[in-house]
């Protein structure tokens, strides 16, 4: 099983609103797991918590900004890696 925190103890130690974390769950931005009907994010996931926190308390970024730049982020993600793929190919 991977480490995991629940959604009550991070909200308590980020100090954020309990309806900021859900917004980003249920708008498929933060990844959750479910069990005995406490919801938990993994530790492989808190970046992404951090990041979409920082930008949304610090930079007043609303949560449509948030899903644009999640969304650019990730493809530029994919486009690092298929670039980082090619160059190893080297054709010449």
């Amino acid at each position: 099983m991977t480490e995991r925190i629940s959604r009550e103890e991070l909200v308590r130690i980020y100090n954020v609103e309990i309806t900021f974390f859900d917004a980003l769950q249920e708008s498929g931005l933060l990844k959750t797991q479910t069990e005995n009907d406490i919801m938990y994010v993994s530790y492989d996931e808190l970046h992404v918590f951090e990041r979409l926190s920082n930008l949304y308390y610090d930079l007043e970024v609303n949560l449509p900004g948030l899903e644009i730049i999640h969304y650019l982020q990730a493809k530029m993600e994919v486009l690092k890696n298929e670039n980082s793929k090619l160059r190893r190919q080297k054709p010449w």
